[in-house]
């Protein structure tokens, strides 16, 4: 069962997890250019989503549950958490949102550990499985989390 992990903000995580390995991961930079709008940041954020999970054709999509905390970065991520729920439903895939102390506890074993021990625990995890790239965006790493995570439970 292929997985999709997505740390979504402007500048989302994603990686993708099959058989309880992660095969690939990155940043997708979704910085807005000048004079564009945030509609046009969710339309191409629906996009990119849509055609990365027909490309690897996932089963599932496991993204960081949205923080209620206020101003433009809330904001920001419930409007993306929306898209992916929905092109999870257009293209009848399941989806499931994690709470980022949960996500943080099954990482590391501590529900506030830092983005630094994020980090360290996904390297040190990939070193294990004989990868030879070291993850340095916390966004990458919380995302091959998320898609762990998610394979875990199904």
């Amino acid at each position: 069962m292929k997985i999709l992990g997505i740390d979504s903000a402007t500048k989302t995580g994603w990686a993708i997890c099959d058989g309880g390995e992660i095969t690939a991961s990155g940043v997708k930079d979704f910085t807005k250019k000048r004079g564009e709008s945030n509609g046009i940041l969710y339309l191409k954020f629906r996009k990119w989503l849509r055609e990365i999970i027909l490309e690897h054709d996932i089963d599932a999509v496991c993204y960081e549950q949205a923080h209620h905390r206020g101003g433009a970065a809330t904001a920001l991520c419930v409007n993306l958490t929306g898209r992916i729920e929905e092109v999870s439903e257009d293209l009848g895939k399941d989806y499931k949102p994690v709470h980022s102390a949960t996500l943080k506890k099954f990482a590391t074993g501590h529900g506030k550990a830092t983005k630094e021990a994020m980090i360290a625990a996904i390297n040190a995890r990939r070193f294990e499985a004989g990868a030879l790239s070291l993850i340095t965006d916390d966004n990458e790493a919380d995302a091959c989390w998320l898609a762990l995570y998610l394979d875990g439970l199904l």
